[in-house]
């Protein structure tokens, strides 16, 4: 992982209520490239240090925290999912809208955050799951519609990401879906991969 964001890079609310438009519009547009759909009804959102501020700012603000230790609290959530170079990190989302939907798949997807897959040109990355994240998130009968996803790469890997092409696959016994990126994903990650 990189550097830790701090209560330094959280602005107060006050602060942060007169840059707020700007920031969601500049934060919305980064995520353009950033969110990633394989298959029907999982979609992967690749983090990095401005989504990870902007989501702690925004839970500040919903929650009106005042406090450093409040924010801190948040910022300890939420670090752990800015990556590091060689790294990518990503939220997984299994989106489903009705009762009768999440009845039907969240039993079918159990072990899905195990399932996802890097494919860099003839090679493949599996994608690992931090184990306090397993540990709260996963259970034996039903899995939980978000899940918390990270890639390390070699710098070869790395390489080779840059060259293409690259797919996001879920290789689930009840979900296979695979996904090329295109270009302007591509090139946001590699941000991420080269910092």
């Amino acid at each position: 992982m990189s550097a830790p964001l701090t209560l330094s890079d959280i602005a107060d609310l006050r602060a942060y209520e007169r840059t707020r438009e700007e920031t969601r519009r500049r934060v919305i547009e980064m995520k353009r490239w950033r969110r990633v759909p394989v298959g029907p009804i999982v979609t992967f959102v690749f983090e990095n240090a401005d989504t990870v501020r902007f989501q702690v700012q925004e839970m500040a603000r919903a929650e009106r925290m005042v406090s450093d230790e409040q924010i801190q609290a948040e910022l300890d959530i939420y670090n752990p999912l800015v990556p590091g170079p060689g790294e990518l990190s990503a939220t997984l989302f299994i989106e489903l809208t009705s009762k009768e939907d999440l009845r039907h798949w969240l039993p079918r997807l159990v072990g899905v955050e195990r399932s996802v897959r890097l494919v860099v040109g003839d090679g493949v990355v599996a994608a690992s799951v931090p184990a306090d994240h397993a540990a709260q998130l996963t259970r034996p009968e039903v899995t939980a519609s978000v899940h918390y996803v990270r890639f390390q790469l070699t710098p070869e890997q790395v390489e080779r990401f840059a060259a293409g092409p690259v797919s996001l696959a879920v290789e689930h016994p009840r979900y296979r879906h695979q996904t090329p990126l295109g270009e302007e994903t591509r090139a946001a990650l590699l941000g991420d991969l080269r910092r």
